[in-house]
């Protein structure tokens, strides 16, 4: 299936590791040009190093104003952005015991204005210029809480309603926004929050993980190249009717009527 994304310019933030180098890896391979960025210099020379053509730039998206400079940049260097994937941030998982307004408010920023600082300038440039995709990669622990995930979930629910009504806000102006609930997928990020599951539920690091993945009805945890295919046919012009909605990718595990 040709998904027409030959030489559209995508930029995926949080684009040098797990679900969002897959994104980049996919959309390379469907012939689009791919900017990633990432706080860490050392990350993207990684991840070019497995993305042929890709450019990289340095950016740590939490801080507004770094955000909006990089997005300046790299239209300035590549031309108009006409995706954008957000992938930057997560939400440190803390046991509910140890949630303090502190955390609250870091879970926020990590990942929720990492996103926000990404779409507030370019969904206006692309509502000025008549076209555009946003696809926000979320989490399903916006729609179901849990006790080692309150904050990051406060933060995933609230993007969630961000794409809805920025999808709805800016359709008659070509641009599409849409979003990716994946549940746990294998990545250095779920990785770094089972220790918070194991104090939670008092278990070792071995049990939390067998735990995570007997909720999966699939039997196993999502790879990041599954994620990414979604994230890639939501980015191109087969999806054209699609937007102001969240798609759940969680193998079942919350069977919900939508």
């Amino acid at each position: 299936m040709d998904l027409h994304l030959k030489g559209r310019l995508a930029l995926v933030t949080g684009g040098s590791k797990g679900i969002g180098l897959a994104c980049a890896r996919g959309l390379l391979a469907e012939g689009a040009r791919v900017a990633i960025a990432s706080r860490s210099q050392a990350h993207i020379d990684a991840a070019l190093a497995q993305l042929p053509g890709a450019h990289g730039f340095a950016a740590d998206f939490v801080d507004a104003e770094a955000a909006a400079r990089t997005i300046a940049e790299v239209e300035a260097k590549l031309g108009p952005i006409d995706i954008l994937v957000n992938s930057a941030g997560a939400a440190k998982r803390v046991a509910v015991d140890e949630l303090t307004p502190a955390a609250w408010r870091n879970a926020l920023d990590a990942k929720f204005f990492s996103y926000i600082n990404a779409i507030d300038p370019l969904v206006k440039l692309m509502a000025a210029r008549g076209r555009g995709v946003i696809v926000n990669i979320i989490g399903s622990g916006g729609k179901v809480a849990s006790p080692t995930h309150l904050a990051g979930g406060a933060a995933n629910a609230a993007l969630m309603l961000a794409t809805a009504g920025l999808g709805n806000a800016y359709a008659m102006r070509g641009v599409r926004v849409v979003g990716v609930n994946p549940t746990t997928t294998e990545t250095e990020r779920f990785l770094e929050g089972l220790g918070a599951r194991a104090r939670q539920e008092g278990v070792s690091i071995e049990e939390a993980r067998k735990r995570s993945v007997e909720a999966i009805p699939l039997g196993r945890l999502a790879r990041p190249e599954e994620v990414a295919d979604a994230v890639v046919f939501l980015a191109s012009d087969r999806a054209s009717y699609i937007t102001a909605v969240t798609l759940g990718m969680d193998g079942a595990q919350y069977p919900t009527v939508l």
